[in-house]
């Protein structure tokens, strides 16, 4: 994650209060790289997400809302298959706010997921 604040200038995450922040993620690789693929595309902005989650000792159990922006609603269903490999707890579901975009930041681009999570006490 150094890189995206070296090349762009921003943290892929804050503290803040009782929450971890979460700055949008992409199907980058990470050399900043967009992921051929619709599926392999989404998969790696949901790892990207799980890597900044990692990082603050914390699960996708801990997500209370996520938001993700899309440029095609009609591939909802495969974000929604997605998502269910990575939410796997019924009990723990995120509220979900989803979002059409014209655009994405590159080209190529088609989803966007953007994370709060709880921190432990």
């Amino acid at each position: 994650m150094e890189i995206i604040h070296e090349r762009f200038g921003y943290a892929p995450a804050v503290k803040a209060g009782p929450f971890l922040y979460m700055a949008g993620q992409l199907g980058r690789d990470e050399n900043l790289n967009v992921v051929e693929g619709k599926e392999a595309q989404v998969v790696q902005a949901f790892e990207n997400v799980k890597t900044v989650l990692t990082a603050a000792g914390l699960t996708f159990d801990d997500v209370v809302e996520m938001m993700t922006y899309h440029t095609d609603f009609s591939e909802m269903q495969l974000i929604m298959n997605v998502k269910d490999r990575y939410f796997t707890n019924p009990d723990r579901l995120p509220a979900w706010t989803a979002l059409g975009v014209t655009a994405l930041a590159m080209p190529g681009l088609f989803v966007e997921i953007k994370c709060t999570a709880l921190l432990p006490d």
